[in-house]
């Protein structure tokens, strides 16, 4: 960073980056560096934390014997995709696994966001996780869109949506759009006519241009519940169509089955969620999986190429690549 730019950082935040500098790249120890800054030990180990809290620092942990990167290696090998594989012992519950899963992921995804770019989200239960632990990241221009509608016949949905979007845009210092619309309509022809709607028709379009999407798969199997299922989005006629057509999961309630198929899914034509088709024309497709009780849903979107980049859990990568 030049002389010129450090001088516009806030005081903190100026010092956690001279402290990190010397620390990591210049090996000098604490002591050292308090000598330096004029300050104590202890203020150094404080400016350190802060500078890893804020995204100045990132460590990355590498070893030739790491069973995880053998596990990307072999899941690239078979899918083709850009795996991140994340260290889960096999006993932990599948509360406590989501939420390891998606503190890896909201690192991973700092690392694909930059100015002058364009992120979708599908709100659910793994995107609520994931935006708790997103890491700060200035940038300019950029806009965080909600790929969904999140009403249903219980809720408007704006207070849920919005809360995980919001944490998107504030963490990116990014302009939040966000799809004000039911999650799934009860008239395909009501949906029609609103999608005619300018105000609604400039996000339907803005969907189709996004550089970038993260999305966790619904699943009706999941071990943490996935909300289109629980949260009143889906009725017992949806329900039994859903099983009638061979469903098994969906992305932004858009379904698909495990062989990658949506035809013949009459749920899709009342869902607000991208096609399909739309969502494999966006060049990178961020994918969080957590949970064996997803495997059947995962496979399902992989035959169906909605996937570039899978971070997922350590035991769920076993599974899926034994078949």
């Amino acid at each position: 960073m030049s002389p010129s730019k450090a001088a516009q950082l806030n005081p903190k935040t100026r010092d956690a980056l001279t402290a990190a500098q010397l620390y990591y790249l210049q090996d000098l120890t604490m002591d050292a560096i308090a000598h330096e800054l004029h300050t104590s030990r202890s203020s150094v180990s404080r400016l350190l934390g802060h500078a890893r809290e804020t995204g100045l620092v990132e460590i990355q942990v590498r070893s030739p014997l790491d069973m995880p990167r053998q596990l990307e290696g072999d899941i690239r090998a078979q899918f083709g995709i850009t795996a991140h594989v994340v260290p889960v012992p096999d006993q932990t519950s599948d509360v406590e696994r989501l939420d390891r899963v998606a503190l890896s992921a909201a690192r991973i995804l700092g690392g694909f966001i930059d100015s002058n770019m364009s992120l979708g989200v599908a709100w659910g239960s793994t995107m609520s996780a994931l935006s708790r632990h997103l890491l700060s990241k200035a940038t300019h221009n950029s806009t965080v869109v909600q790929l969904n509608g999140a009403a249903n016949p219980r809720t408007t949905g704006i207070l849920y949506a919005s809360e995980i979007l919001q944490r998107f845009g504030s963490a990116y210092g990014a302009t939040v759009q966000q799809f004000p619309v039911p999650a799934v309509f009860d008239d395909p022809a009501t949906k029609a006519a609103l999608w005619r709607e300018r105000s609604i028709s400039r996000v339907v379009e803005m969907q189709k241009t996004l550089d970038t999407i993260v999305f966790g798969l619904g699943s009706p199997f999941a071990g943490v519940p996935s909300h289109v299922y629980i949260g009143g989005y889906l009725d017992d006629d949806d329900f039994a169509q859903l099983r009638a057509t061979g469903a098994v999961g969906d992305i932004a309630t858009v379904f698909y089955r495990e062989d990658g198929s949506s035809d013949g899914i009459p749920l899709n034509d009342r869902s607000s969620g991208p096609s399909l088709d739309v969502l494999r024309g966006i060049a990178r497709r961020v994918c969080v999986v957590s949970g064996e009780s997803k495997l059947q849903t995962l496979r399902g979107a992989l035959a169906a190429r909605l996937i570039t980049d899978l971070i997922v859990d350590s035991g769920t990568a076993r599974k899926l690549l034994a078949g």
